[in-house]
């Protein structure tokens, strides 16, 4: 058995143990011990929580420099580097749109009351809320210290220095070089080290789902229910939309596309690593017709800028998690995160469940409570195998689109 199928088996186990301690505890113990062993329990996701925070910040710094370097010299890269990046930023915008339109409609998040469970907590996290004013989303973006903002895990400061070090070593050529070989290095060290990490997260499950039914009973399931079914739902009008537009630009070509990508889909899905897939992508993208250079150029790209699904469940994902909370996030400040998960998504790409890493740091930035991510996280191997699948998909399409555009596609 593989190891990620080990991690399913033990989270799905987790998921199961669990919900039982914590519906013993409910249905056999006083409100008041209930809510104290929900407090100790809970310490378990409050471990995975840390471990993960703790990798935030050098994650995002290495693996963007390093995918900006890949870009060159931006004068060199020409017109095709300016249509993948047209694509990318569209195909994001809709995805991250359509995430934040389906949450706002049908409203998953409140499913779930976790008021009962820390109402102080919650007053006093509302009493903290700011409005995002010019000042404050300045303060938010422009970095004092790269330091502070590490030690902070202030993620949109990180992309910030990030852009500013990428360009500025692509720019220099082969003397820098040997730094964005290092950076490669430490990012793939640091993605070895989110393997680790994510090991304990049948413990954070654990923790998690017994401190909430031991408090709500099952209740709670009911917002898992309903919020995969609509998160389905949101994958299913991404495809329709992505699949729309490959039509009008390909044409008839789009089912001979869908018919040489269905093997890396199916590993895709099932591995949930879109990494897992690349060279057999790029082989069949080659077959499909793209040009060779096209391919090595824009499918590196798009591994780390261009992950549709990934994008709608960030969306999707942190104003669920605010809405169970009971937190009202105004449409400007919905907006504004938009824009934050703009930019901090394109820091992490290729990694299991890394879009729970964006959606923690960003929950943080936005104060919602990041324990939230560690309560969809039961549910998010199962998420990750669709946005996953869609990942794979968008790549294909850009790769092909952008062939198509400069006419090296072909027939």
């Amino acid at each position: 058995m593989g190891k990620g199928n080990r991690l399913t088996i033990y989270i799905l186990l987790s998921m199961v143990l669990g919900f039982l301690l914590g519906l013993m505890i409910f249905n056999t113990t006083t409100p008041e011990f209930r809510a104290q062993f929900s407090k100790n329990i809970k310490l378990l996701s409050t471990i995975f929580i840390r471990l993960v925070q703790m990798i935030i910040a050098p994650l995002v710094f290495s693996t963007l420099v390093v995918g900006i370097a890949k870009l060159g010299d931006l004068k060199a890269v020409g017109r095709v580097g300016g249509k993948a990046i047209l694509w990318f930023v569209t195909a994001s915008l809709a995805s991250l749109l359509l995430g934040m339109l389906l949450v706002n409609y049908f409203k998953p998040g409140q499913y779930i009351d976790l008021s009962q469970s820390d109402t102080a907590g919650l007053s006093d996290l509302m009493s903290k809320q700011q409005g995002f004013s010019l000042q404050n989303f300045i303060e938010h973006v422009i970095p004092r210290s790269l330091f502070e903002a590490m030690a902070n895990n202030e993620i949109l400061q990180l992309v910030v220095f990030s852009i500013f070090f990428g360009v500025a070593a692509a720019s220099m050529g082969d003397f820098a070089k040997p730094v964005i070989k290092a950076l490669d290095v430490a990012s793939h060290i640091i993605l070895k080290v989110v393997g680790y990490v994510m090991n304990f997260a049948p413990i954070g499950v654990f923790g998690a789902l017994a401190a909430v039914v031991a408090v709500n009973g099952t209740r709670i399931f009911s917002f898992y229910i309903i919020y995969f079914l609509y998160f389905l739902l949101g994958i299913a009008l991404l495809w329709i939309l992505l699949l729309g537009v490959g039509y009008l630009i390909l044409g008839s070509r789009m089912k001979t596309l869908l018919q040489r990508i269905s093997g890396p889909l199916l590993i895709a899905f099932s591995t949930t690593s879109s990494e897992a897939v690349f060279p057999k992508l790029t082989e069949e993208l080659e077959r499909f017709g793209c040009r060779d250079r096209i391919v090595a150029f824009i499918l590196p790209l798009g591994y780390s800028f261009n992950l549709d699904g990934s994008m709608m469940y960030m969306t999707f994902a942190s104003l669920a998690i605010a809405q169970a909370y009971g937190i009202d996030l105004p449409l400007a400040t919905q907006l504004t995160m938009l824009l934050v998960l703009m930019l901090t998504s394109k820091g992490i790409a290729g990694v299991p469940r890394a879009s729970l890493v964006v959606v923690l740091a960003t929950c943080a930035m936005f104060n919602i409570p990041p324990e939230g991510v560690a309560l969809i996280l039961p549910i998010d191997h199962f998420c990750d195998m669709f946005r996953t699948a869609t990942n794979v998909v968008g790549n294909a399409l850009a790769t092909s689109v952008v062939s198509k555009w400069e006419g090296e596609l072909e027939s």
